[in-house]
């Protein structure tokens, strides 16, 4: 197992992505792009990353902003409550620290901790995200913590869901899965006319400008309401 990790690290070394949350140790940063990367693809989540951390480079400063131009500058990337969460959680490490236990902060969840405890804190835990967790089933390998970036790549440009590239791969001649393809595990449902598109364009109207109640859809306002991301506030509808 210590060669096939040795032979991960070297192509790592070689083919790793050089992305901009991988040059900081800072905790807040790492936080910030693990939220951003959550079911957001890495080419939208880079030109957004850079943004934000320019805008509130702090926890503090993220914590002092109003949640309505948290939002609003979160457009575009999607499952927007995650913004919300993660302005929650600025204002809970500004105020008392970070945690001990950081899936303390809302919206964090064990692989988000896991994530900001290694990339940050060097802790000796290795975070799976799916594209780690394909690679250690379908090679059956054992990997330290230090192989983590290294994982994640080969899981997303590599060893791919369906189709993986077997002659990229630096495990090949190891791996039992081998030739393999693999069929969807499920279809992503559409989002064109879906509640999601109706939820974001509700939210895309109310970050322009305040607007009347019945001007707009009242599920999609009553689903915004409850995740936090709009008040509905005498019979107008308003970032919070």
């Amino acid at each position: 197992m210590a060669e096939l990790e040795g032979l991960l690290l070297d192509w790592y070394a070689a083919e790793g992505r050089d992305l901009p949350w991988r040059r900081t140790r800072d905790p807040y940063a790492i936080l910030v792009s693990e939220v951003m990367l959550q079911q957001t693809q890495v080419e939208r989540v880079i030109p957004r990353y850079l943004r934000w951390l320019e805008r509130w480079p702090t926890a503090a400063e993220l914590a002092a902003a109003p949640c309505a131009e948290v939002i609003r500058e979160w457009q575009g990337l999607g499952y927007n409550r995650r913004a919300v969460n993660l302005h929650r959680a600025a204002g809970r490490i500004a105020e008392t620290g970070w945690p001990d236990d950081l899936t303390e902060l809302p919206g964090v969840g064990s692989y988000t901790a896991d994530a900001v405890a290694r990339f940050a804190l060097d802790a000796n835990v290795l975070p799976v995200d799916v594209n780690v967790a394909r690679v250690l089933e379908r090679t059956g390998g054992r990997f330290g913590p230090e192989s983590a970036h290294a994982l994640m790549d080969l899981g997303a440009t590599v060893c791919r869901a369906r189709v993986p590239r077997c002659g990229s791969c630096p495990l090949a001649a190891e791996c039992p899965s081998r030739g393999r393809r693999y069929e969807p595990l499920r279809k992503q449902s559409h989002f064109e006319g879906s509640f999601r598109q109706l939820r974001a364009q509700t939210l895309r109207l109310v970050a322009e400008r305040a607007r009347p109640a019945e001007e707009l859809d009242g599920k999609a306002v009553a689903a915004l309401a409850r995740d936090g991301l709009v008040l509905l506030d005498d019979g107008l509808v308003r970032l919070p």
